[in-house]
């Protein structure tokens, strides 16, 4: 699949430094990459109209007739896992990078590129309001082979809504998914909140999903503070087995994504989705 790439400008200067943190050569080529698709920043999701969308075509269809049946992975339960993981084990090389999906779908795809030219998979988790305004990102997540799951339906306060509420979030994200890939993905994770309450806990279970998604490490990247604040936030932070929360939409993330898997590397750390990390 062809990528189409728009150069950007570089993003703003650490604010403790005032200058940005140079990239080890054999980054700069996705240095060069990552400072793209600037200006749209992702907002929270806000109700809109229900949108159906036809299943797309499962990545072998090349662009064919819409395919049949399920060709998207489905959750998994993991034995000896918590119905909510922060994180993976401990004594395994590996971490995964997990993106709230929704904002501006070139810096989406600027991410997913950044990311397999590195050999590295991530965890898309999408908005389902997101979804509807752009189903086609949902083949590009899969066919780099990341995985892709539920983070609500608008993206609200799901810890506070009423139990038919927060029925309604998981569930109609749910179906989008399915009605695309024919799954309704392989994590859930709750919305404006790092952890699930009980109540979300057990409204996931019952749509499918056998776990909630959480995380150790939250990049804070949502707050624009700078694509080496980022890294630094990471990379002080990261070991085997982490799940790092990481967000769609934000030229910070696209600019430290280089730095933060070459780090990644030069520690003998593997990037891969959160199922891999399970596994």
């Amino acid at each position: 699949m062809g990528r189409v790439t728009t150069p950007v400008p570089s993003p703003p200067p650490d604010p403790a430094t005032g200058t940005a943190r140079s990239v080890p050569d054999r980054r700069s080529a996705l240095r060069a990459g990552a400072v793209l698709a600037a200006g749209a920043f992702a907002t929270a999701c806000s109700p809109g109209p229900t949108v159906v969308h036809p299943a797309l075509p499962s990545p072998s269809d090349g662009g064919g007739s819409p395919g049949a049946g399920t060709w998207a992975p489905t959750p998994r339960s993991f034995p000896g896992q918590p119905a909510e993981i922060e994180h993976g084990p401990r004594d395994r090389p590996r971490v995964a990078l997990t993106f709230h999906g929704q904002g501006d779908p070139g810096i989406a795809a600027a991410i997913l590129d950044r990311a397999e030219d590195a050999d590295a998979k991530v965890t898309v988790l999408a908005v389902g309001t997101w979804l509807d305004e752009h189903p086609d990102i949902v083949r590009r997540i899969l066919r780099g082979g990341h995985d892709l799951g539920n983070h609500t339906q608008r993206h609200l306060a799901i810890n506070t809504m009423t139990e038919a509420e927060a029925r309604a979030e998981i569930q109609g994200c749910a179906d989008r998914l399915r009605r695309l890939t024919g799954s309704i993905g392989t994590w859930f994770r709750p919305s404006r909140a790092p952890r699930a309450s009980p109540l979300v806990e057990r409204l996931a279970r019952d749509v499918g999903y056998p776990h909630v998604l959480s995380y150790d490490i939250d990049s804070r990247d949502y707050t624009s503070p700078g694509a080496p604040a980022v890294t630094r936030k990471v990379t002080d932070e990261i070991r085997n087995g982490s799940v790092v929360s990481l967000h769609f939409g934000y030229a910070d993330t696209v600019a430290a994504l280089p730095d933060i898997l070459h780090e990644l590397d030069h520690r003998g750390l593997a990037a891969v989705t959160t199922t891999e990390l399970l596994s």
